[in-house]
């Protein structure tokens, strides 16, 4: 009898793996390599853009030295750090939250912009910065600090309502084809009532959430960074704390349940950091799309594990890395062009979800 739950457990495992990925076997190696590409691509995020500076300018203006031009120190240290910090840890959210939505939905296709968050996210800013009208804009600039705090705080909200309400659709439809649809048209449905209040709200209101939908790593002062760091690693760290019950529920809820993890604290918990994670990064950065499906496909391609012992800290390496390398395609080096950042986004993360499909239709077939 042994021997046949062992089997049947196995059976569940295969097919309880993310779909179009193969495991031949864990590679934890990866991870200081991870870890070395990453702090390669902060130093040239650091020194590349449309002033090319030395990397060994770079370093003394980090250890707290003056560049031979003091224009140099200023670019680097009023904006490049901050767009740089702000590219990885908006990299390491948007990972982690699609690894997270994917492993407790058992769906591969599923991550916060597909399934309706990060829509939701971005209906609790259009509300506050479209909403607020003339009166309310001026505010929120001349609050500062707070009008930070409102925006993430709205952010966080319309998060944590989509995640609820896809959470309760998970309870009844059994089917993930049919809770993508369902996200989809909730993402739909949230853009309808932010073209409502797009037709009602002041032009330069208007421009400003137009050009907040095309997505930057720019826009996050050094005031701002702050917050966003908050929110993060907030989640980040709650995420680390679910290990255990992630990995139990890649066989199922039942088979969760019978190791006696609290299903409702579980789902609780996702649902708090997934809101953590994409509210501060929308609120600062815009919907960006791809990086949260995209990047823990990559990270178990590159690990060959579905053990979240390694896939959350690969993740975060995985998501900071592609994040980066998004950040300095879209700003091309030695260009004063920028390019919308969901515009990169889109062509590093569709050919990794077009490759999950088709693998997936191999393996149907």
């Amino acid at each position: 009898m042994s021997q046949l739950a062992g089997k049947a457990q196995a059976s569940d495992f295969r097919r309880a793996r993310p779909i179009g990925l193969e495991y031949s076997g864990a590679k934890p190696a990866m991870l200081p390599l991870l870890l070395a590409l990453m702090g390669l691509l902060l130093l040239l995020s650091l020194a590349l853009g449309s002033a090319a500076i030395p990397l060994e300018q770079i370093v003394t203006v980090l250890l707290g030295g003056e560049a031979d031009h003091a224009s140099w120190t200023n670019i680097v240290l009023k904006f490049r750090l901050p767009k740089t910090a702000t590219a990885a840890l908006a990299g390491m959210s948007l990972g982690v939250s699609g690894l997270l939505m994917q492993t407790y939905f058992r769906n591969p296709l599923a991550e916060p912009f597909v399934l309706g968050v990060s829509s939701g996210a971005s209906l609790g800013v259009a509300l506050v910065v479209l909403g607020s009208g003339a009166v309310g804009g001026a505010l929120l600039a001349g609050l500062g600090l707070a009008g930070d705090l409102l925006l993430t705080v709205a952010a966080g909200a319309g998060a944590a309502l989509s995640m609820i309400l896809v959470l309760l659709a998970s309870l009844r439809i059994r089917s993930g084809v049919t809770l993508l649809l369902l996200g989809l048209m909730f993402g739909y449905l949230v853009g309808a009532l932010v073209s409502l209040l797009l037709y009602f709200a002041l032009p330069e209101r208007i421009q400003a959430y137009v050009n907040w939908t095309f997505g930057s790593f720019s826009g996050v002062t050094a005031a701002q960074l702050p917050i966003l760091a908050a929110f993060t690693l907030s989640g980040l760290l709650l995420s680390a704390s679910l290990v255990k019950p992630l990995n139990a529920l890649l066989l199922g809820e039942e088979y969760a349940r019978s190791l006696g993890i609290d299903l409702r604290r579980t789902r609780c918990a996702i649902i708090l950091a997934t809101a953590l994670l994409v509210s501060a990064v929308t609120a600062f950065c815009g919907p960006i799309a791809f990086l949260g499906i995209a990047v823990p496909h990559l990270c178990r391609g590159l690990l060959g594990s579905s053990d979240h012992r390694l896939l959350l800290p690969g993740a975060c390496l995985t998501g900071a890395c592609v994040a980066l390398c998004a950040a300095l395609i879209a700003e091309l080096p030695g260009n004063n062009l920028v390019l919308p950042l969901n515009v990169v986004t889109a062509l590093l993360g569709a050919p990794v979800v077009m490759l999950v499909a088709l693998r997936h239709l191999r393996g149907v077939e």
